[in-house]
């Protein structure tokens, strides 16, 4: 199989997995050698390397989905409106571990002042390479069959979040990957068609 049948076929297998468990495949050491490899070589704007990467396994993630689930049932204030979300939030503690994305956002503005004619396109061009981070990270795990799902629970997480490890007031949370061992597959994927979504012309 050639490199890039292989990096498709890895594209394909990345899925949002959300039956999960705590039986992870390989070491907690060869996940953060993989987001180890990711952080340093995925692409930023300027080379501004922006992106901040946290780790949480065991009772840390599990903590931080309590957290999640503290706040919005404060949120909801309703016990039966609040089943449907608690049961999702109980599928993410049964996974192995949570990955946070953040981006620093001292990098940003100083590239906004360095940089003033592009000073408006800094803070997207970040959110292009945390995206980086999260789809080179994400197809990493499928790699070795690591089942991941990405979530958006801030920005009602932050300051509780930020508290709980002591994170830099400067760090800017995007994104919540929680990973492990796979319960069950991804359902099945339909497609829009590929002449809606992709021109050529030339």
């Amino acid at each position: 199989m050639s490199n890039l049948q292989t990096l498709q076929t890895l594209a394909e297998t990345r899925r949002s997995i959300y039956g999960l468990n705590k039986d992870l495949p390989v070491s907690k050491e060869e996940i953060e050698k993989l987001v180890e490899h990711a952080v340093l070589h995925t692409p930023s704007s300027f080379n501004s390397q922006s992106a901040r990467v946290i780790i949480l396994f065991g009772e840390e993630h599990n903590k931080l989905w309590q957290i999640t689930e503290d706040v919005l049932r404060d949120i909801v204030n309703d016990e039966e409106k609040f089943t449907p979300t608690k049961q999702k939030i109980d599928g993410f503690k049964a996974g192995a571990g949570t990955i946070l994305f953040y981006e620093d956002e001292t990098v940003v503005k100083h590239l906004q002042e360095q940089f003033a004619p592009y000073a408006d396109k800094f803070p997207q061009w970040s959110d292009h390479s945390s995206g980086m981070h999260q789809y080179a990270i994400w197809t990493a795990l499928a790699s070795i069959n690591v089942g991941a799902n990405l979530q958006h629970y801030n920005p009602v997480i932050d300051k509780k979040v930020a508290d709980e490890w002591s994170i830099d007031k400067n760090w800017k949370l995007i994104a919540q990957m929680v990973f492990g061992g796979i319960d069950a597959p991804a359902g099945e994927k339909t497609f829009e068609p590929i002449e809606k979504r992709l021109k050529v012309f030339g």
